[in-house]
């Protein structure tokens, strides 16, 4: 079954583990979601198992690897595989000091025929789609026809989805901080290069805030990856569903989400353990623009800091509920005829 990669959600380090992948299907059931990051160092000589483990309900679910070596990769392309994972994506955007070093990241951009080796090993190894998530260009290496020759080039290796960022990658002299900021963001360059490769799936990526703005920028590109705006706000991705995939059915509410969400924490502690302190980083945008979120982050950061627990996000979630009700009913008042 083909993918639809109409709307994704990017992978970022330390927020796109298992907790927030599943706290965001409870939002969306059709975005697809990708991994952090993981190494093929780590995959090979560490713990596999507990790293690609995830919930079955997190299905689209992508595997995002970072590495330069071919048969490492097409290794870790053969466990993401078995493990189930429905795409498994190449890293070449990360523009780090520690992942240069490793030579993976944004510094592929300069050896495009290394990252078409890497492609066509993971190719020959799965049945999975691979897919490449890269820049416009890096340091003084940014014109069109640099980037044009690196996706032909990775293209005829059998990727036939890209991933772009539409900012190029300083690597000396900006922080990964920073290359999230600086240049400005080219999305001409994007689909231009859509135009210039109709025949390849086409994706933005960078800078998107909004639905609205996902939703244009479809006029141009084949989808639209969110990154940041999706894990500060991840209830902006409530009408997801049905803005871009047709589905009627109703979404959960806000209260339905965190219910549910509190169900898994209690079965994750009583199951395996898991520290609250791990989880609760990612329920802080739940009640992002809304009454009392302030009082939600505070109860969090407690919760963050070992110094609350289950009982403490019950009981501002029944408060915050109680508060948005009132609210919404005082605006359904105000817009009642007399």
């Amino acid at each position: 079954m083909k993918l639809d990669r109409t709307l994704s959600i990017a992978p970022m380090m330390a927020r796109t583990d298992r907790h927030f992948r599943y706290l965001a299907r409870l939002i969306t059931r059709h975005a697809l979601l990708y991994t952090e990051m993981i190494t093929t160092g780590a995959l090979l000589r560490g713990d596999a198992a507990r790293l690609l483990a995830h919930d079955d309900t997190e299905h689209p679910l992508a595997l995002q690897l970072g590495g330069c070596d071919p048969q490492d990769l097409a290794r870790c392309a053969r466990l993401a595989e078995e493990a189930g994972f429905d795409e498994v994506n190449l890293n070449v955007g990360c523009p780090s000091d520690r992942v240069q070093a490793a030579r993976f990241g944004a510094c592929l951009m300069a050896e495009p025929a290394l990252v078409a080796d890497c492609v066509a090993a993971m190719c020959g190894a799965v049945a999975l789609p691979v897919t490449v998530k890269t820049r416009i260009g890096i340091d003084r290496q940014d014109s069109f026809e640099v980037l044009s020759r690196f996706v032909a080039t990775v293209a005829a290796a059998g990727c036939g989805t890209f991933i772009i960022h539409a900012r190029k990658a300083w690597l000396r002299g900006l922080s990964p901080k920073e290359n999230r900021a600086l240049p400005p963001l080219r999305y001409d360059v994007v689909r231009r290069l859509k135009q210039e490769f109709p025949g390849l799936e086409i994706i933005l990526n960078g800078g998107v805030t909004s639905l609205d703005q996902a939703h244009a920028e479809l006029m141009h590109v084949d989808g639209v990856m969110l990154g940041r705006e999706a894990y500060q706000n991840p209830f902006s991705l409530a009408e997801v569903d049905s803005r871009f995939y047709g589905d009627s059915a109703a979404a959960r509410t806000r209260d339905e989400v965190l219910s549910e969400f509190i169900a898994y924490l209690e079965r994750r502690q009583l199951m395996y353990g898991t520290p609250l302190s791990q989880i609760a980083p990612h329920m802080m945008g739940i009640f992002h623009g809304q009454k009392g979120a302030r009082l939600w982050r505070g109860c969090l950061s407690m919760v963050g800091a070992r110094r609350g627990d289950l009982r403490n996000i019950e009981e501002v979630q029944r408060q915050l509920a109680a508060i948005n009700k009132v609210t919404a009913e005082d605006a359904m008042e105000c817009s009642s005829p007399l």
